[in-house]
């Protein structure tokens, strides 16, 4: 995976903050239709029992006295006219389906409904979230979110729903403490769909694959209590307790009970993956571990681009962000105005944004670049032309080989983990912008377009540095040294966004264009 993280971002498809607003609107839209067929359902039901009610009352008369009754000629012949045509309405009646348009609205949207992807990329991203923020699952399920306590609550169904996917990912420590989650909150007495059997079916087996012997039997005799017949406890029970009896002789050690604390975060430690600075990674997002020791060296200061005409008159406000690299901030970079616009022209456009395999060269989506994307072009509308204007004037760059202005949307769980913007040239690694004859990745100016309640910052795991998005505010960095080589020191993420929604442009600058207006220095890493 870690070959993967590369370079160029283009267009697929999954759910992500911008529609899922739109969702939200279609259930509410979906839920009125559904009040207007109960509404019908009502009215029917309430004309039948009106026919009913009626014949009850005329049956009991007639089977009084049959004779009596049809002795009368009016009886006999509304006797004849409700077999021959009033029940035949009443039949017609009973035979109407007033769900035709709750059905056939049903039918219209759902094909913008999440499909089963979609669900299980929406629980992954609560397990990123529980992994970055440090979160246990009872914070998550009782809605206790840092700096929010909301009622969204999870139910025993939907922890247990959350454990199997991970279950099924064959990610044990995930599904542990989710499955855990599910049954401490049926054994609180919560009303449940899933039985405590099958909770401590995946429960034990998970645990099992932590490496937890103990635990796996105590649960797992549980699970024999509950259900003597269960197709695997058994069998599974008589398995664990080979496996410990063998462990126990190999190590000349005695059985110790399993601990009788709740499993929980930090019971079990955390799977390594690919990602080497993966901890240092998270602590800044979590606003830990951030070098504050050159706070001194930053100052503010107004920029005019080196006096710009169109900056003369209403300079930039400029901040630093960091010293070295040099990473500076500009305030009111966009105005709500231009953000709405922007937002408004990429929204139709939004799609799974991927990235490129340097081995094979193709395009594909990655479990450490979770947003949307799209490309808007200066043709677009005069606001893109206008903020691509506004960016040259700041940076002093030309932007005329530059790519697209790219906009990107992270809802919640979205993130990009810790890469290098520019192109890294080896011999397993081929310069990906070759065929652009554009050179590499000079600089990145990045524009927040929201602010985000919780979480989504900009981190530089290589220096500790951690920048807080603030909407129509803009950061810029250089990617490379002026020798043309690349600064490693770059190399950054996008947090994952805890509340929130989080809304981002960018602008890769390329090498092309700026051999006066940024000319190679004396050393490699001038």
């Amino acid at each position: 995976v870690k070959n993967t993280q590369k370079l160029n971002l283009t267009l697929m498809c999954l759910r992500f903050a911008g529609q899922m607003t739109d969702l939200v609107y279609t259930e509410k839209e979906l839920v009125q239709s559904l009040k207007e067929y109960i509404k019908a359902e009502e009215s029917k039901l309430a004309a039948i029992k009106s026919w009913a009610s009626k014949l009850d009352a005329l049956t009991r008369v007639s089977t009084s006295d049959p004779e009596g009754y049809l002795a009368h000629p009016v009886n006999a012949y509304k006797l004849m006219k409700r077999l021959n045509s009033e029940w035949s309405e009443l039949e017609t009646l009973v035979l109407q389906n007033p769900s035709d348009g709750f059905i056939s609205n049903m039918s219209i949207h759902r094909q913008y409904f999440p499909d089963e992807e979609d669900a299980t990329g929406a629980a992954k991203a609560l397990m990123r979230l529980q992994d970055t923020y440090q979160l246990d699952s009872e914070a998550f399920s009782r809605g206790k979110l840092p700096g929010l306590h909301t009622n969204a609550l999870l139910t025993v169904d939907d922890c247990f729903d959350m454990g199997k996917t991970a279950y099924n990912d064959a990610d044990y420590y995930h599904a542990v403490l989710w499955l855990q989650q599910s049954l401490k909150q049926l054994d609180a007495g919560e009303e449940a769909v899933i039985s405590k059997a099958d909770i401590l079916d995946y429960l034990s087996y998970s645990v099992y694959q932590m490496g937890d012997l103990p635990r796996a039997i105590e649960l797992t005799r549980r699970l024999v209590a509950i259900d003597p017949k269960h197709d695997r406890a058994g069998g599974n029970l008589r398995y664990f307790e080979r496996l410990l009896t063998k462990q126990l002789n190999e190590m000349n050690q005695t059985y110790q009970p399993p601990s009788e604390e709740p499993i929980q975060l930090g019971t079990y430690s955390r799977p390594k993956d690919h990602l080497p600075e993966r901890e240092t990674y998270e602590a800044l997002c979590r606003g830990e571990g951030l070098q504050m020791v050159r706070r001194s060296r930053l100052f503010c200061r107004y920029q005019d681009g080196k006096r710009n005409p169109r900056l003369l008159l209403k300079p930039m406000k400029e901040e630093d962000e960091w010293d070295s690299p040099h990473i500076v901030r500009y305030l009111e970079v966009l105005s709500h105005e231009e953000i709405e616009k922007i937002k408004e022209l990429a929204k139709p456009r939004l799609a799974r944004a991927t990235v490129r395999d340097p081995k094979t060269g193709v395009l594909t989506t990655a479990n450490y670049r979770v947003s949307k994307s799209a490309w808007l072009e200066a043709e677009d509308d005069v606001v893109i032309q206008r903020v691509n204007q506004r960016i040259e004037d700041i940076t002093g760059l030309t932007v005329d080989t530059a790519e697209l202005l790219q906009v990107a949307n992270y809802g919640v769980g979205g993130q990009y983990e810790p890469h290098f913007d520019f192109s890294r040239v080896s011999s397993d690694e081929p310069d990906a912008f070759k065929r652009l004859g554009t050179g590499n990745r000079v600089a990145t100016f990045l524009n927040y377009m929201s602010d985000v309640a919780a979480g989504g910052a900009t981190v530089f795991p290589d220096f500790g540095a951690a920048i807080w998005p603030r909407k129509g505010t803009a950061v810029f960095w250089y990617n490379l040294f002026r020798s043309g080589e690349g600064d490693y020191r770059t190399r950054h993420a996008a947090c994952p966004v805890l509340v929130g929604s989080k809304w981002v442009s960018n602008k890769w600058i390329h090498e092309r264009g700026q051999e006066f207006r940024r000319p190679c220095g004396l050393t490699e890493v001038d």
